[in-house]
């Protein structure tokens, strides 16, 4: 109930104010049935825009520091994230890995809609960055196709940093779905997780419009400036988003 709640009634209409988003494709997300939406990460309102302009419920699997705040925000966090129906997970862990595959496992098996970040955090600078490979397990252990969904301009709406929303034009474009039923049977594969993760990125790269980084965002901000503003050491084959001399390895599509 309070999902719909949310999404009609408290948070919905002040969404569209904001945002006015609209969406192509709505046509490529199944009536019924599990299915796994891969998206890129540019805002945290990219898990409010979606489930906004998608007719089915979503399932996110949310990161476990939404649900153990203290005081106040805690509380509140703790309650909304539970009442909208999210699944936490510990991504710190030794089994944090597996902890996350079966739960988006638990989801897909219900016949629901499992919203994924490949990328696993969001993007640093907006450009799209390599795609981790749980997706693919999960995809190739639950048999259900996956559909690459690009968010844009939701990084305007709610730029990293700040507290205050902003109005700014939010597009969703929903692509077609991908069958990755020709790998049946070789899920736990490293080299078929890979080519899968990377196909979908590739389809996520051409639908966003975004340049391809072939790193993880989270190797790029862990080279973030520190807090007494002196310079890290760069990564290995990565120049800085506004440097003309990027080099943007695409991902290799091919299953081998």
């Amino acid at each position: 109930m309070w999902y719909w709640l949310f999404k009609y009634v408290f948070l919905g209409p002040v969404l569209w104010g904001l945002g006015r988003p609209t969406v192509e494709g709505t046509e490529n997300i199944p009536a019924e049935g599990g299915a796994i939406l891969a998206s890129n990460h540019q805002a945290v309102l990219d898990s409010f825009f979606l489930p906004l302009r998608v007719p089915r419920r979503i399932t996110f699997l949310a990161k476990s520091e939404y649900f153990t705040g203290t005081g106040l925000k805690g509380a509140f966090q703790r309650w909304f994230f539970s009442v909208v129906g999210q699944v936490p997970i510990d991504r710190t862990g030794a089994d944090a890995a597996q902890d996350a595959l079966n739960a988006g496992l638990r989801v897909l098996a219900q016949g629901k809609l499992l919203g994924i970040y490949p990328e696993g955090t969001r993007s640093p600078d907006g450009r799209l960055y390599k795609g981790k490979t749980g997706l693919a397990r999960m995809a190739l252990e639950s048999g259900v196709k996956v559909i690459p969904v690009a968010m844009i301009g939701t990084e305007k709406v709610n730029p990293i940093g700040s507290r205050v929303w902003r109005p700014a034009k939010v597009t969703i474009r929903v692509g077609e779905p991908i069958d990755f039923s020709r790998f049946e049977g070789m899920g736990g594969n490293r080299f078929v997780e890979r080519a899968v993760t990377d196909e979908v990125m590739y389809k996520l790269m051409k639908l966003s419009g975004q340049e391809y980084v072939d790193i993880y965002a989270a190797t790029l901000k862990k080279k973030a400036p520190a807090a007494d503003g002196s310079t890290p050491a760069p990564v290995a084959g990565v120049a800085p988003a506004n440097d003309a001399s990027t080099v943007t390895r695409l991902p290799d599509t091919r299953a081998s």
